[in-house]
């Protein structure tokens, strides 16, 4: 009797951790940190630009600087926002560099409280996304390529600025 109780804890309490773990989701696990490391260096890369050259465009068919850093934050929204099979909430329309910045703060804030909250099933089932139907995970993959590609046109404004951008972070 004694050895059944043994094997049984041996064997089912670390399968039922398993079990549990799973259920939490695991995009904390695979994408709320690196999460954490994307937001963070695109919101100094907002910070660097100097107030006045937030209208700064090094090409004129570019976006300017401000315009950039809306386009990254408008996107996440409508990215997280398709996890979650809703509608983006109402967004401003920032008209300083505070007001860019707070913008895009606080859309890696609001998709950080999605990400951390998705289930397996969520990350399995096909959502609307800014790049069409997809997998939640291949919206959270798609999402991270481009914050990524923003962020990196940003950072060459800010050297055509003679700015160093952030040093990069993970």
């Amino acid at each position: 009797m004694v050895s059944r109780v043994a094997f049984a804890l041996v064997v089912l309490l670390p399968l039922s951790l398993f079990a549990a773990d799973s259920a939490a989701g695991p995009a904390a696990g695979e994408y709320s940190g690196h999460f954490d490391a994307l937001s963070s260096l695109a919101v100094s890369v907002a910070k660097a630009m100097p107030p006045d050259q937030y209208g700064f465009r090094p090409h004129p068919e570019s976006m300017n600087f401000g315009e950039l850093m809306a386009h990254i934050a408008t996107t996440n929204y409508q990215f997280c926002a398709g996890l979650k099979d809703a509608n983006p909430p109402a967004l401003p329309s920032p008209a300083d560099k505070d007001g860019f910045v707070k913008f895009l703060s606080d859309s890696f804030d609001y998709c950080n409280g999605v990400i951390t909250g998705l289930s397996n099933e969520q990350l399995n089932s096909y959502h609307n996304s800014p790049d069409g139907r997809l997998l939640g995970r291949e919206i959270l993959l798609a999402m991270f390529v481009h914050v990524a590609h923003h962020r990196g046109q940003a950072e060459i404004y800010l050297r055509d600025k003679g700015i160093r951008p952030p040093m990069y972070r993970v």
